[in-house]
């Protein structure tokens, strides 16, 4: 298995080798990450599936969104700049002593609240791109 993708190009291959890291975890994790990437595509059409540290699912537009970390006891969401995104539903749950990222660990029987997650991803979106609009001026 191919171990790091960070080429712009290998968009299709990210998203292949996303597939198969879903498929190889045939218990709760696999269906958990699934529906996370299903939720985090549904939010966001534009977002880009990148494969980056060796292994880890990344969600970008106008930078990174979100990495998707699977461990025995929980399947990780963290966001880049989750510090700086409102979290009116208190998703966050995990790294909430950092200055910038914020994650959300899902355990195993959890249900994802999808409404929730889908705003958190858009106002995720609307950080990056603000950013990179202020930043052309």
């Amino acid at each position: 298995m191919q171990q790091e993708n960070d080429k712009p190009g290998d968009v299709a291959s990210a998203s292949a080798l996303i597939d198969a890291r879903i498929a190889e975890l045939t218990d709760w994790r696999g269906a958990a990450l699934a529906k996370v990437r299903a939720i985090i595509r549904q939010a966001d059409p534009q977002v880009i599936e990148s494969w980056k540290w060796r292994g880890v699912p990344v969600w970008e537009h106008a930078g990174i969104l979100c990495t998707g970390e699977t461990y025995k006891i929980a399947v990780k969401l963290t966001f880049a700049k989750g510090a700086s995104l409102p979290d009116p539903a208190g998703l966050f749950n995990a790294s909430l002593d950092g200055n910038t990222r914020r994650a959300i660990d899902i355990h195993e029987g959890e249900t994802i609240d999808e409404v929730a997650l889908t705003a958190l991803i858009r106002a995720a979106v609307a950080l990056n791109t603000a950013g990179k609009k202020s930043q052309k001026a």
